[in-house]
């Protein structure tokens, strides 16, 4: 087996969103998260680099969306937060 650098960014890619599920099924993080939105973004960017070997339209579909998806949880969260968390220290 010959990977070339995309497939490995790829394979790192889908590590970093089949373990963040794992780590939200196990309870070790939560869905609404900001840790859990940064991993799917980055798993599914790279899973999207690993398209420069050969380009799935269905797969960069998913990714995509799934980095809209994860883009709309982080501004939900800040929107849910408010003004009064940003202005607790720490």
């Amino acid at each position: 087996m010959n990977l070339e650098w995309y497939d490995w960014v790829g394979l790192l890619g889908s590590f970093l969103v089949v373990g963040s599920y794992f780590l939200l099924q196990s309870g070790r993080l939560s869905g609404t998260g900001l840790a859990y939105q940064l991993i799917n973004i980055a798993g599914s960017s790279c899973i999207l680099v690993s398209l420069f070997g050969g380009f799935n339209p269905a797969v960069c579909l998913l990714q995509m969306t799934w980095i809209v998806i994860s883009i709309y949880g982080i501004a939900r969260g800040w929107r849910q937060r408010g003004p009064a968390a940003e202005s607790i220290p720490g």
